[in-house]
């Protein structure tokens, strides 16, 4: 049996403090499939667990709460 389940990494660019990191897990967390949005703010990561997560949405969640995602 396969399971969709999938966890992403992105690099966020902007972020510098507790709000920021709040305001990223707020927006990526609305997204459809999202299980778990996990923000490292010294990093500037974002590891994201779901199923059949969306890059697309993910990244516009991010724009969406004020920073981008890159590469």
């Amino acid at each position: 049996m396969t399971s969709t389940t999938d966890q992403r990494t992105y690099t966020v660019t902007g972020m510098t403090c507790s709000h920021c990191v709040a305001s990223v897990r707020e927006e990526v967390s609305e997204v459809a499939g999202v299980v778990s949005v996990d923000v490292d703010l010294s990093a500037g990561r974002l590891v994201v667990t779901g199923n059949a997560l969306d890059d697309t949405a993910v990244r516009t969640a991010v724009n969406e709460a004020g920073y981008e995602v890159s590469g």
